[in-house]
């Protein structure tokens, strides 16, 4: 295991009588995606802030690539990028003068700079717009052209704060894509989502937070199977057999309950090999099941669960 490129230890952050955040420890080692969730106000963003150098913490300490974000400010800068939750692009500027203009502002000569802007506009699938004030953008391009700008300095860490919110599907999964890419070639991730699915997608790990505390964390499979149920579903073939079933199922150890509209059967497991037992148990008993199914439990079960419980009961 090597040490975390991104390390938060016990940070604290108040805003006079407001706890923002409350003794926050995480760490993210280098070329992974941490998933940050957690409602509106939750902390996320002030974290994203504390460890891009953006805001000192109150108490406590984070580094990125063992760097202090305090004392170490300057030489931090140059290591990571950061996309806010808007749009942070000059709209009176072209795509290619954006990325050139940043190029040049972080040291970059001319010919290099332009040489950067033409990269990222190809890699972002921009070069056709490239020299379009990015004001004429769509939101899914103002969106790449604003990721492609924090790439430009080649960072080793990426802070993206709910990058693909308000965006429609086809420009989330473009912008997905290019994550998914930017961690194949070893960039570290932390992203903060409200979209399960997003995180379900992107995280190698994920940490909930709930009024500035954290209140779980661990890959997407393990906060489900913390928080979610298995349950075998089975619509019978013939409605008159559910008193049957239903008996049968009990006898086999299951507690099974009997949805009256679809004629189904929701039969809570713990894993998914039970589902030949549920099987078994029916055609023994001689009954046909019409369909049958596994369900998993989902990000959004996880959320529900843990994203809005008082900091208090982590």
């Amino acid at each position: 295991m090597t040490d975390p490129i991104i390390r938060a230890d016990h940070i604290t952050q108040k805003f006079g009588e407001v706890t923002a955040l409350d003794d926050v420890s995480l760490a993210v080692p280098q070329g992974s995606v941490l998933g940050l969730l957690g409602h509106n106000g939750a902390g996320k963003t002030t974290l994203i802030n504390i460890l891009s150098t953006l805001l000192p913490p109150t108490s406590g300490t984070a580094r990125i690539a063992d760097l202090d974000v305090v004392s170490d400010r300057r030489e931090v800068t140059a290591r990571i990028g950061l996309t806010g939750q808007f749009a942070a692009v000059d709209e009176q500027l072209s795509g290619y003068d954006n990325i050139v203009l940043i190029a040049r502002l972080l040291g970059a000569s001319r010919r290099d700079a332009q040489q950067r802007a033409d990269e990222l506009l190809e890699t972002f699938d921009l070069t056709e717009a490239a020299r379009r004030p990015a004001r004429t953008y769509s939101g899914g391009m103002r969106r790449r052209l604003d990721i492609a700008a924090s790439l430009v300095g080649h960072p080793d860490v990426i802070f993206l704060d709910e990058p693909t919110t308000g965006l429609d599907p086809v420009s989330r999964l473009n912008l997905w894509q290019i994550v998914e890419g930017l961690v194949a070639d070893g960039t570290t991730v932390l992203l903060t989502t409200q979209y399960l699915d997003e995180a379900d997608r992107l995280a190698d790990s994920i940490t909930v937070l709930s009024a500035g505390k954290v209140v779980a964390t661990g890959t997407a499979d393990e906060l489900k199977a913390q928080v979610g149920q298995r349950t075998v579903n089975a619509t019978l073939a013939e409605a008159r057999n559910t008193e049957d079933a239903l008996r049968a199922l009990t006898a086999a150890g299951f507690s099974p309950t009997h949805d009256e509209g679809r004629n189904a059967l929701t039969i809570p497991v713990t894993a998914s090999r039970e589902l030949a037992d549920v099987v078994r148990a029916l055609d023994d008993s001689g009954i046909d099941i019409g369909d049958l199914g596994l369900g998993e439990p989902t990000l959004d079960d996880v959320y529900l669960a843990l994203a809005h419980q008082p900091a208090n009961a982590a």
